[in-house]
């Protein structure tokens, strides 16, 4: 209802910032109503779903296009620029302090693709939202009496996170892994759409 009263024009005009803060507020109050009032039944599990799918592809290509692509042809890597693209990648995952809690050397690129690849405890890391994943669909398996295609490729995505090391993601190539990883989880996504929605 209030969405109207955000034009483009009042969004150039300096309220971009509200605005964002705005979405932000909505978007919470949307999770918090779904959290705290929905009955834990399918619909509750595809919202999930949804939000973690969304989640973890996000965060994959947030860190991707930071390591691909951000830094200069001339900047250091390591240097003053560097140093604020991934103090600002870590801020747009909500993750900068949570970050700094975890590791006490200060921010160095390969702490932080493991801090959100890897680290469970980070709510918008690839394993944390793939374990989500993992629990909704293993639910949706309970209720509905079946596995099927969906669970073990999200089994896939997991165990792989779950079991491998930052040193494995390194020598294959940060971006390679990082491509895989969406392309996997596009695939997870269809997946669930042909066997639940169709």
């Amino acid at each position: 209802l209030e969405l109207p009263g955000w034009n483009e024009a009042r969004v150039r005009g300096g309220s971009l910032h509200r605005f964002l803060d705005w979405v932000k507020d909505r978007s919470l109050l949307f999770y918090g109503g779904t959290v705290a009032t929905m009955l834990r039944r399918d619909r509750y599990h595809f919202t999930r779903l949804g939000t973690f799918i969304e989640r973890g592809d996000n965060t994959a290509r947030i860190l991707d296009v930071k390591y691909h692509l951000l830094l200069p042809e001339h900047a250091e890597v390591g240097g003053g620029v560097d140093y604020y693209q991934w103090a600002s990648i870590l801020r747009a995952v909500s993750g900068y302090r949570s970050y700094n809690s975890v590791y006490r050397e200060g921010l160095k690129p390969w702490l932080i693709a493991e801090f959100l690849i890897m680290r469970e405890e980070m709510p918008r890391s690839l394993i944390s939202c793939s374990a989500e994943i993992k629990d909704c669909l293993d639910r949706l398996g309970e209720e509905y009496g079946q596995r099927n295609e969906a669970h073990r490729i999200a089994g896939q995505i997991y165990s792989r996170l779950r079991f491998g090391r930052v040193d494995d993601v390194f020598h294959q190539g940060l971006h390679e892994f990082l491509s895989e990883h969406i392309e996997q989880n596009d695939r997870l996504g269809a997946e669930i759409s042909r066997v639940y929605l169709m």
